[in-house]
């Protein structure tokens, strides 16, 4: 397999990166034919997957302007993946020139990347660590030199914590970094559940036999167990709900049936 030029060297381009899975969804080019293939493996179960990846970068998006309209102009992006068009510091950007970000991420791909998008830009930077491990984020040079946490911030942990099983512990993670926020700071989140999905759950199954096979397992959590992530936050109106409900800028009814499979929602620390 021919390494392309932009792959960081050192890394194991024969094993599927679920960033890059998701860069493919979304129509990007920073994917290898493995990632393609395990994909479009996960879309023989779910042909809509890519729907559901563009509802949930445009909550995201809605989510970001929310925020700067609300006077947080700080964001903390775990589990960033690749910034393809459109990206947190984009959004931010352009509501706020001030808006500072910082992405991160543990993916060597997502994080190379990040480096060449965000070269020059004095207001975003992107670290290398793991959402599982809050003090190496929270600790890093990249955010004490961005962010103010003594100051309201913006965290993001758009389609990641499905990646994050019981095991290690994700609703501590969670709590752990919000601790660390200073009041009317945001925790913004999205998350993949069965419920929604136009299809039985058998069948969404099989994706998910999928992210299990290349040892990325996906979690499908209840709206009751990702409602737990916002323990200690006061919730945005209209809560957790379906991706397209969360503040539409316009009628959803035409929305494709896909695009309502996962939840989203955004919490206020008093």
């Amino acid at each position: 397999m021919e390494r392309p030029a932009w792959a960081p060297p050192g890394i194991d381009i024969s094993v599927p990166s679920v960033s890059r899975m998701y860069d493919f969804y979304l129509g990007g080019s920073h994917n290898f034919e493995v990632d393609r293939e395990a994909a479009r493996k996960a879309m023989e179960f779910v042909p809509g997957l890519p729907k559901v990846m563009q509802a949930n970068r445009a909550f995201m998006r809605r989510a970001v302007r929310f925020a700067v309209q609300q006077g947080v102009t700080q964001f903390l992006d775990i589990g960033s993946g690749i910034p393809t068009f459109g990206n947190v510091h984009e959004v931010a950007q352009a509501a706020s020139p001030d808006a500072r970000v910082v992405y991160v991420d543990h993916d060597p791909v997502a994080v190379a990347h990040s480096e060449a998008v965000l070269a020059g830009d004095e207001r975003s930077t992107v670290v290398a660590a793991d959402l599982r491990k809050p003090r190496e984020i929270l600790n890093s040079p990249e955010v004490g030199r961005l962010l103010d946490l003594d100051k309201p911030v913006a965290l993001l942990l758009v389609s990641v914590l499905h990646f994050v099983e019981d095991a290690d512990e994700p609703q501590q993670a969670v709590a752990e970094l919000g601790e660390a926020l200073a009041p009317g700071s945001l925790l913004i989140i999205s998350h993949a559940g069965y419920e929604g999905i136009p299809l039985p759950q058998e069948r969404v199954g099989g994706a998910v036999d999928v992210y299990r096979d290349i040892r990325n397992p996906l979690v499908m959590r209840t709206r009751e167990e990702v409602q737990r992530f916002f323990d200690g936050y006061e919730m945005v109106e209209p809560g957790l709900v379906f991706m397209p409900d969360w503040r539409p800028d316009g009628p959803v009814d035409q929305e494709d049936p896909y695009a309502f499979s996962g939840f989203a929602g955004v919490g206020r620390k008093a």
